[in-house]
């Protein structure tokens, strides 16, 4: 018999740590190699992680609640094969010269090597990677750290302390981050609630929290200014209608209008290419892939953005194929981290709840994101050979939102107006 650590897995380029949420599995009990063990929350999504060996589960060594670094030992398998503790630990992977914290705190340049385990600190505390980094970023000295109030297990620090000081530090209240006080959280009511007999008091769920955290930091970091552009859709709608029924004898599924917006944003993007960049400090991150996500609503009401890799290399048919898999996925939880980060540019189809337009919010670090109104019918001027007439067309309004400080307005506006001009100009002989 041998011992193997099992660790906790590496969930997405951008993630260093994880949350244990629930153990599928107690000490003691027999698993199978690739056998979901426990589930774990990060920054990104929640997912199964499955064992690495078969055999016992031998010890637990992370908690539910306990917040654990990547590569950090979570368990001990017991296996009946020859392999030693070291088995199991991945090679060491060549350093990565840029990453994007996972959550949308800052937009910093961070290098960071392989994540090791937390490290104790002078004061005697524990603090994750995650926390230093953040820390370090937003010039919270040592002394500083060790008198915020943690909330996680054994009083540590969470990612969400750290949000919750500094945003209790920009109001200036920094001074209430006693031992024994937490600092106030946009989760939590500012003043004394007044309820009524007919209220309910819903608690945010671990999704809506975050969600919250991120709007209200792209707010603060972001200066939001939006344009707009009304697009001619006719041809498209022309088309899909012309076609769906046989795309979807095709190829075994139906096509929605997204895949259309997706195609025309990436080619728009490739005209201009500093839409596609972040913040980094006093620099600008021009991003070499161009990935787009779009959001997706979920059964809860959340919304999730899985993220089309490469989109500028893959036809109607292919983003559409990339469409309706991670939207079928996002909505029964089974996209991965891989599959919601990496995004440099967000669409947000505002149009299927029937919304003619709206104003989105930047997902950082990215510094635009495009808002699709409903499609409608409408009378319009159009020009022919012979003259003006006035025809029935379809039509949309295209919603540009684009973080001042790096894309002016002709750039934000050309890039929408461009965007409208692929929409507008795409082929009705364009074949299956």
């Amino acid at each position: 018999m041998a011992s193997v650590e099992m660790l906790m897995p590496k969930m997405g380029e951008s993630i260093i740590e994880g949350t244990i949420l629930t153990w599928l599995k107690k000490e003691g009990d027999s698993i199978e190699a690739d056998e979901s063990v426990l589930e774990v929350a990060t920054d990104k999504v929640d997912t199964e992680v499955p064992a690495t060996h078969g055999g016992i589960l031998k010890k637990i060594l992370a908690k539910e609640g306990d917040v654990v670094a990547v590569g950090s030992a979570i368990a001990i398998i017991e296996t009946s094969e020859g392999a030693s503790s070291e088995a199991s630990t991945p090679p060491a992977s060549p350093k990565e010269e840029v990453v994007q914290m996972a959550p949308p705190l800052t937009a910093s340049l961070i290098t960071t090597a392989e994540p090791t385990k937390e490290e104790v600190n002078s004061d005697g505390r524990f603090y994750s990677p995650l926390v230093k980094s953040i820390a370090k970023e937003e010039g919270v000295s040592a002394d500083e750290l060790s008198r915020i109030a943690g909330s996680g297990a054994e009083g540590r620090l969470t990612k969400q302390d750290m949000l919750d000081y500094l945003a209790a530090r920009s109001n200036g209240n920094s001074k209430n981050t006693g031992a024994t006080k937490t600092p106030p959280s946009i989760s939590q009511p500012k003043a004394p609630l007044s309820i009524s007999g007919g209220d309910e008091l819903i608690e945010m769920d671990r999704l809506r929290k975050m969600i919250a955290s991120r709007m209200v930091d792209s707010k603060r970091i972001s200066a939001h200014v939006t344009s707009f552009v009304e697009a001619d859709m006719t041809n498209i709608v022309l088309w899909r209608e012309k076609n769906k029924e046989a795309y979807k004898a095709k190829y075994g599924e139906g096509i929605t209008f997204t895949p259309f917006f997706i195609d025309a944003v990436a080619k728009a993007i490739r005209d201009f290419p500093m839409i596609n960049i972040s913040v980094e400090g006093d620099h600008i991150l021009k991003k070499k892939d161009i990935n787009i996500g779009m959001a997706v609503a979920l059964p809860s009401g959340n919304l999730i953005v899985p993220v089309i890799k490469n989109a500028d290399q893959l036809n109607i048919v292919g983003i559409s194929k990339k469409v309706n898999d991670l939207a079928n996925r996002a909505r029964i939880n089974k996209l991965t981290a891989d599959d919601v980060t990496g995004g440099t540019y967000t669409v947000s189809n505002v149009g299927s709840f029937g919304n003619i337009m709206g104003t989105p919010i930047i997902a950082q670090p990215q510094v635009a994101i495009l808002a699709i109104g409903a499609i409608v019918k409408k009378p319009a001027v159009v020009e022919t050979p012979t003259g003006d007439v006035i025809a029935i067309r379809h039509k949309m309004f295209l919603s540009h939102t684009y973080d001042h400080r790096v894309v002016d307005g002709s750039l934000g506006g050309m890039f929408v107006r461009r965007v409208a001009d692929y929409l507008e100009e795409f082929d009705l002989e364009t074949a299956l």
